[in-house]
């Protein structure tokens, strides 16, 4: 667990030429006079003294502070930025400047800057910034949080979060926080990885374009008739693209995309993908509930739905379940009493539905009728 540092600073932590203005009980007017940038403090200074007073415990001392950061000119945001400041004042600049680039960038190179606050940069950063955070290995392998940041943003590059895999399994360095991480190991060993480039590679765009597709999430249910299914036109062209994936880009696509890439990869004959797509953390009952109708889907992929207690919640989910042939026995056998007895009779009737159960079915709709 990486220790956030905290606000307000210890007056120790402050040099003494700003203690006057950045002392909780200093009088309000000078505490107020600094929030709004009004004393004889420049530079880096000013930064670390206005990131102090939004935290102070008169709110308008702090909300003051906070109006004057965030219009401060970049003259002075920026080479505050390199400096070597408390890592509490970095932490607070990367949240209140979430949405700047460059901010992001110098404080991402600035080794003042603690752990925590690389790993809340690497969650939402462009691929420029990325870069920077993962060529720092030292930093990485002390804290591996950094790297699972960074897997999971969609701004990665894939050949650079095969090297930050291929990096923590050379070091011997577990990423509990990646889904199917042992897989990806065993993915990742004999692979040849990539050497950084300043440019995308290829598999690197052709990741990209993947995630990006533009599908019509809506249009994810499939119509099931007699067991097939016809794939829709627009899932063609995102078919194609992670045909051509191996399993470990298949495994973050599973994380990162939307509802489409997981219609399609829930259906991937590798156990390990499919696997990876159905306990995607973004993956919603309703694209649950679509797996359980699919007759594409493995064994293993109706197990785990069966075995979702928040999903069992839903009847349609054990109706669907029961009437899907690829779900284990003893499984649909458990769901059995609680269907209605039309859904009972129809079950019995269904075809390619294993013998036990329709027997089943049908001896527990005949308990209605007496």
């Amino acid at each position: 667990m990486l220790t956030i540092p905290e606000l307000p600073l210890p007056l120790d932590e402050i040099p003494e030429r700003l203690r006057r203005f950045a002392d909780p009980n200093a009088p309000a007017p000078a505490k107020m006079m600094a929030a709004r940038g009004m004393v004889p403090v420049r530079g880096s200074d000013l930064v670390l003294l206005l990131v102090q007073l939004t935290s102070d415990g008169d709110p308008s001392v702090s909300q003051s502070a906070t109006d004057t950061l965030v219009q401060l000119p970049e003259n002075v945001l920026l080479p505050a930025c390199e400096q070597e400041l408390p890592p509490a004042v970095f932490h607070e600049l990367a949240a209140r400047f979430s949405s700047n680039d460059e901010v992001l960038a110098r404080l991402a190179s600035n080794h003042a800057a603690a752990d925590a606050t690389i790993a809340l940069i690497s969650t939402h950063c462009p691929e420029r910034i990325t870069e920077i955070i993962s060529v720092n290995q030292q930093r990485l392998i002390g804290a591996p949080q950094i790297i699972e940041a960074l897997y999971k943003n969609r701004n990665t590059r894939m050949s650079t979060a095969e090297r930050l895999i291929e990096l923590a399994v050379r070091h011997e360095v577990e990423l509990t926080g990646i889904p199917m991480f042992e897989e990806l190991k065993r993915e990742i060993r004999g692979q040849l990885i990539p050497e950084p480039s300043d440019e995308p590679l290829p598999g690197d765009e052709i990741f990209s374009r993947a995630l990006d597709e533009d599908a019509d999430v809506d249009a994810v249910d499939r119509d099931d008739v007699e067991g097939t299914e016809e794939t829709k036109e627009e899932f063609i062209p995102l078919q194609t693209k992670i045909r051509g994936m191996n399993t470990g880009e298949k495994i973050r696509l599973a994380l990162l995309g939307n509802a489409a890439a997981r219609s399609i990869l829930v259906r991937d004959p590798n156990r390990v993908v499919s696997m990876a797509a159905i306990s995607s953390p973004a993956l919603t009952e309703s694209e649950a509930k679509n797996a359980a109708q699919s007759r594409e889907v493995s064994e293993d992929v109706l197990r785990y739905i069966g075995r979702k207690r928040e999903w069992l919640r839903s009847y349609e989910m054990k109706r669907y379940l029961c009437n899907n042939p690829k779900t284990p026995l003893a499984l649909s056998m458990g769901f059995l009493p609680h269907l209605r007895r039309n859904d009972l009779r129809a079950l019995s009737r269904s075809r390619g539905i294993p013998s036990p159960l329709k027997q089943a079915a049908k001896r527990r709709s005949k308990q209605f009728e007496s």
